[in-house]
């Protein structure tokens, strides 16, 4: 007899990975080369001080931390978080911060990024002045339209409610900012001195009761109170933390077997202003298309593919424009590997030049459950810590919240000892590593899940059954109930933002996750008996579930979450 498990398979589990991805995919899974478009502005021009003009800080003569003698902090990385860090340090007179960045001078680079409601609601309360410059060049999403389509019939499977959530908690709606745009407000605020290029960290050296001592890629050395590694997923501190390297086999990073082909171009799209993202689901591969303001829009074709097919595949895509007007290269390619889907699909690809679209494979890491955040006076932040793959985009977000975090318990020492600052540093790690941890792995399951276990749905059409295979039916019948579980997971996302309660708190959460997928499991083992699906068809069973209350109690289970 089977066991539950043995019925459900992979495309029982889709409405987790659904509920995972409902956050929209719009972060850049590394962000596109601002130079491949006609429509930038300038480049962003900063002069700061050199790597030369970093010097050791004077020997404090007290542990007591004042004005007068304030909690160094060095930051290794100018990201989002690392400035974000910065951000909140500004204006707070017993801390110091430097922020070493690896790059010679600041450029116009990246595609832009997806700050969700819990990331926003973290800068409003940071610095009122400084979100209202970035609300300024804020494209919001979250109060539009967005959800899942069909991507062969281009029909809505699922919409996901993001502006409810956040409008009933009182925090701002989600938004796509250009992440150039982003960093030159985060820099700007910043007081000159604070940020040095051309300044990489290469590792650290500290002592039990000792200096804490920084070296930069030159040989340079730096003495701080703190050292905060931001400096992203290939990150030297915590190469240096736990004794790996920064890129490699041993680095903890590992490939997640995904491809993603993003474009970005000025479109007419029919539907500008009403529809903020949509996810177009199949076989095997999925693509999103998100409006990034301005009369620009952004795509994302995710492959399953072996590592490094952007070398490989080369020959694969055909060398003249195709006769329906796809330009050679990459558009051609994906037009045929696209082949009967959504006409939208087709239609964005058609307008998208070769060089407005990057390829980039996608590394992420494990949550990092058993590895270390934090050594004595040295913490990670960021991709550094809890890289992500950018189903939820929440990536910078869950960056954002560490600031925050980073920032409130730093700000609170007394004292600059050694065990004051480890300890802080502890109750950082307690404070957000559950809850990042969380993001983390429902990222990586939601990539997983869509593309190897999804489907069509199966539908009735003119009296014909399409697409009635098993992944197809069970597609179909977890239809109705989607909603509950994207309620579920902003309720996890939106509520905890604060990071106060640390496990206990983001425990609760998780609880909520849990429960929402055991329902989902045990009734997705019942929609799996083919012969009961078959006598009644896919469309009266959906009627049934509707018409029998199911789905009532269950969305009266989900409203008692929030």
């Amino acid at each position: 007899m089977a066991t539950p498990h043995t019925m459900l398979g992979k495309p029982a589990l889709v409405a987790l990975a659904l509920a995972s991805t409902a956050s929209g995919l719009i972060s850049s899974p590394g962000g596109l080369r601002q130079g491949l478009s006609a429509h930038r502005r300038p480049r962003l021009s900063r002069a700061l001080p050199t790597a030369s003009a970093v010097v050791d800080a004077p020997a404090a003569t007290s542990d007591k931390v004042s004005a007068e003698n304030p909690l160094h902090v060095v930051i290794a990385g100018a990201g989002v978080g690392g400035l974000a860090l910065a951000n909140a340090f500004h204006g707070v007179p017993h801390v110091k911060t430097t922020v070493l960045e690896k790059t010679s001078k600041f450029k116009r680079f990246g595609g832009p990024i997806q700050l969700a409601s819990n990331a926003m609601q973290v800068l409003r309360e940071m610095d009122g002045d400084m979100y209202d410059n970035i609300e300024g060049k804020a494209t919001f999403t979250g109060n539009l339209t967005n959800g899942i389509k069909d991507g062969i019939r281009n029909e809505w499977y699922a919409m996901f409610d993001l502006k409810n959530p956040a409008s009933n908690r009182g925090m701002p709606y989600t938004c796509v900012v250009e992440r150039p745009d982003l960093q030159e407000i985060l820099l700007n605020r910043l007081d000159d001195g604070v940020v040095t290029n051309a300044a990489g960290v290469s590792g650290y050296h500290q002592e039990a009761n000792g200096p804490l001592t920084i070296t930069l890629e030159d040989g340079e050395t730096v003495s701080a109170d703190v050292l905060i590694g931001a400096d992203g997923i290939w990150s030297s501190v915590r190469a240096e933390m736990h004794n790996n390297e920064a890129k490699g086999e041993t680095s903890g990073a590992t490939y997640s077997g995904y491809t993603v082909y993003a474009g970005e171009l000025d479109y007419a799209s029919p539907d500008n202003g009403e529809v903020g993202y949509k996810v177009y689901i199949g076989p095997q591969q999925y693509f999103v298309i998100t409006d990034i303001g301005n009369g620009r829009y952004q795509w994302y074709a995710f492959l399953a593919k072996p590592v490094g097919t952007a070398e490989s595949d080369i020959l694969l895509k055909p060398a003249i424009d195709t006769g329906d007007g796809c330009r050679a290269g990459n558009p051609a390619y994906l037009r045929g590997v696209f082949e009967g889907w959504a006409p939208d699909i087709h239609d964005i690809i058609r307008a998208t030049r070769n060089d407005e679209i990057e390829q980039r494979d996608l590394y992420d890491r494990p949550p990092s459950i058993n590895k270390p955040w934090t050594e004595g006076r040295v913490a990670l932040l960021g991709d550094a810590i809890h890289a992500m793959m950018p189903n939820l985009g929440q990536g910078g977000c869950q960056a954002i919240e560490d600031a925050q975090v980073l920032s409130e318990v730093l700000s609170g020492l007394e004292s600059k000892s050694s065990a004051s600052v480890a300890e802080a540093l502890a109750t950082y790690k307690d404070r957000r590593l559950v809850r990042s941890a969380a993001v983390q792995g429902l990222s990586r399951f939601a990539s997983d899940i869509i593309i190897r276990g999804f489907d069509t749905p199966a539908k009735v059409v003119d009296g014909r059954f399409e697409n009635f295979n098993y992944a197809g039916i069970v597609t179909r019948m977890l239809q109705p109930i989607l909603p509950v579980f994207f309620k579920i997971q902003f309720a996890f996302l939106y509520t905890g933002y604060r990071n106060e309660a640390g496990v206990k708190d983001v425990a609760t959460g998780l609880g909520l996750l849990v429960v929402g997928g055991g329902v989902l499991l045990a009734f997705a083992a019942v929609a799996a008996d083919a012969g009961l699906l078959l006598a009644f068809g896919v469309e009266s069973a959906a009627g049934l579930l509707e018409g029998g209350g199911i789905l009532e109690t269950l969305q009266g289970v989900g409203l008692d979450f929030f």
